[in-house]
């Protein structure tokens, strides 16, 4: 079965049914044929094993399940079956029409879809580049790969400003260089996407699916090279990569098959008494070419996560991906459009624009683009904003973060510690919903940081592409280096509490130096530290004590802050993490757990104060693609809006006033008197 579509429910269903009709095909034969038959085709077993079933789900005995079927009669055991089968089916019915969340008739038909259209194979179509062999590394004959010992002081390449060079943060090898865009080129190429989206607008339901059917059927067999390509092109390790790109990629897949339909179906709203004879909706229309600035710290999922959702609700999509991360980007879009070309689409409806901060501003500046997708800083977002403003181009800014993570007294420590490391460490601390401040509550935090300090010593660092197991990889930024030691130095100096780390790797087990920063514990931290406020986005658990275990003060500490992306609490009490949590000035929260919102792709995905507006993912998400368009028909043949001769040109003034007060007064008077002297002046006047 085709577990792209199907919901646990489909699959109760789809049981029962093939039991009912089993039963109906054995109880329509006729009583001398039924033995034989039975016998043949083991139904009795069947139908005993169901009997036996519902026997031990009401009495919890197996013994008496085993002894209510010894010497029973053959038609007795099939009449019980069947009457449990059919109890069974009418309960699973009766379920889909109370529950409105479960659309019964939909999973149906998306899972019929899901196994009788066997999907392109796109393989052959896609060629995925070398792969780094640090054990031959310096070896010059491979392919668009040579070895250096310092990253570039410019990623435009000086011999020829038209490539941007690029290089592996791990291993400063560097990797084949892209082109680096300029404004008519970025034209040119929208313009291609805004042909292809007059065909591909017309496009189908079950089209859309077939083509992200057909991604996703090449990601999940591909997924150890794409999480090598990531490693070696953002530094991450391969496990980080499979979390953060593969799963979560497969995961808006998923939901945009599943829901993506039923969440971009007319959504009919309700008329008021004075427009009864009217109906309305609203629709999501394409808005046309969607523009995509994406990051460098998941170059993967941050090239597929607008793609899927532009190309699902109707439009095309242009890609600006980092500057950082290009080199794995091309090979990932290539993947995007070998899946539209297999299903018979045009490849132009996926552009992918490389270059430095110029070809961003082309495309924010662009005629072509419709509307602009935005993930980065904040002072680089007010950029966007600003080019954006005189095209009075719409603008989704999602701005990073300081995410907090709470730890009441209440606690088990043992059982959070890896929440905390998973929290600060995953990708480097290169998240924007990573955990960039830890609330642990005074009683608890000695214990926390002696304990905290030891398994952060212990987490092992280095090039992730090498046959070492690895915790923690590099920075994608070498700069980033050096912001976040600035970060660390200023904290220190005003009276922080440097545990471990603190520094620049440069270790005899990190190859040839790399961009690689300590993993690092800090505790004391205090408002007037810059790292209280400003993003770290590296390596760095920043403990912040929460005085006399209270609940109000650890809520004032964590809204004090520019930022407002995600935020969880740790309590062994459900209520009460979920108590402070509602307080806090954050767009996500998560009671006892970690970063699952965004595993949660029905779930809206974004921030608010200085993590920007807007948001993706979820029915929120999705419908920001598309253009929100009002319709209002009539409901009933021959009966429709005329304008009163009262209210018409010429107009009198006396007698438009006097209907107007009057449908004011039917319409929205608090009394029945009023409404009937409203009555009385519409007669009068109208």
């Amino acid at each position: 079965v085709n577990h792209h579509f199907v919901s646990p429910q489909i699959f109760h269903f789809a049981f029962l049914a093939y039991i009912l009709l089993q039963s109906f095909a054995v109880m329509s034969c006729d009583a001398s044929a039924i033995d034989g038959m039975c016998a043949s085709s083991g139904s009795i077993t069947l139908h005993k094993s169901i009997v036996q079933i519902a026997i031990r789900f009401l009495s919890h005995d197996d013994v008496a399940a085993a002894a209510a079927l010894s010497g029973t009669n053959p038609e007795l055991v099939r009449l019980i079956s069947t009457l449990v089968i059919s109890a069974s089916i009418l309960f699973v019915i009766a379920f889909h029409f109370i529950n409105k969340e479960w659309h019964l008739w939909r999973d149906i038909k998306l899972t019929t879809e899901g196994l009788l259209d066997q999907v392109p194979d796109i393989s052959p179509m896609v060629n995925l580049p070398d792969l780094i062999d640090t054990d031959a590394s310096n070896d010059d004959d491979n392919k668009g790969q040579n070895s250096k010992t310092t990253p570039p002081k410019s990623l435009v390449d000086p011999a020829n400003p038209s490539l941007l060079q690029c290089y592996s943060p791990s291993t400063l090898t560097q990797l084949t260089p892209v082109p680096n865009l300029s404004k008519s080129q970025v034209d040119a190429l929208a313009l291609r996407a805004k042909n292809a989206q007059l065909c591909w607008k017309q496009s189908t339901f079950p089209q859309r699916r077939r083509v992200l059917r057909t991604l996703q059927k090449y990601v999940v067999s591909h997924v150890d090279q794409i999480c090598r390509l990531c490693a070696t092109d953002s530094g991450k390790t391969q496990v980080d990569a499979l979390l953060g790109e593969i799963l979560t990629t497969c995961e808006k897949i998923r939901t945009l098959l599943h829901h993506g339909e039923t969440w971009l179906e007319p959504s009919f709203r309700e008329v008021n008494p004075m427009m009864m004879h009217k109906t309305a909706w609203v629709e999501y229309v394409p808005l046309g070419v969607l523009g995509i600035i994406a990051p460098w710290n998941y170059p993967f999922h941050n090239m597929l996560n607008h793609v899927l959702s532009g190309l699902f609700s109707g439009n095309a999509v242009v890609t600006k991906c980092s500057e950082h991360t290009s080199w794995s980007s091309v090979y990932f879009h290539s993947i995007c459009r070998a899946a539209l070309e297999a299903n018979g689409f045009d490849p132009d409806l996926v552009q992918l624009c490389t270059g430095v901060a110029e070809t961003g501003k082309a495309m924010v500046e662009c005629p072509h683009i419709d509307k602009i997708f935005f993930t980065g800083s904040p002072s680089v977002g007010r950029h966007v904003m600003a080019g954006a403003a005189p095209h009075l181009k719409p603008v989704v800014l999602e701005l990073g973060g300081k995410d907090a993570m709470v730890f009441c007294e209440d606690v088990r420590l043992e059982e959070v510690f890896p929440w905390a490391m998973r929290g600060c460490f995953q990708n480097c601390g290169q998240n924007c919903c990573g955990v960039e401040r830890l609330f642990v509550y005074e009683s608890i935090s000695k214990d926390f940081i002696k304990a905290m300090a030891e398994k952060v010593k212990n987490l092992r660092q280095g090039c992730p592409l090498g046959k070492d197991d690895v915790d923690c990889g590099a920075m994608v930024m070498d700069q980033q280096c050096d912001l976040i030691q600035a970060l660390i130095d200023d904290a220190v100096a005003k009276g922080a509490v440097l545990h471990c780390g603190g520094k620049r790797n440069s270790s005899d087990n990190i190859a040839k130096g790399g961009q690689f920063y300590q993993p690092t514990l800090i505790s004391g931290v205090t408002s007037k530290m810059r790292i209280w406020k400003e993003e770290v986005f590296g390596p760095i658990m920043c403990v912040i004590i929460v005085p006399d275990d209270n609940d109000d003060t650890c809520v004032q500490l964590v809204n004090d802050c520019p930022f407002g992306l995600g935020s969880s609490v740790y309590s062994a009490s459900k209520t009460r993490a979920l108590a402070i949590g509602s307080q806090f000035q954050t767009g996500m929260f998560t009671a006892n757990d970690f970063g699952v919102n965004y595993l949660i792709q029905s779930l809206p995905f974004g921030g608010v104060k200085e993590s920007g507006f807007g948001r993706f993912a979820g029915p929120e998400g999705l419908r920001a693609c598309c253009l929100e368009r009002s319709i209002v028909i009539d409901r009933i043949p021959g009966v429709k809006t005329s304008i009163p001769r009262a209210i018409d040109y010429p107009m009198d003034t006396n007698r438009g006033m006097g209907f107007g007060k009057g449908l004011v007064e039917l319409f929205y008077g608090d009394s029945l008197f009023v409404k009937i002297k409203g009555i009385v002046s519409l007669i009068r006047y109208g």
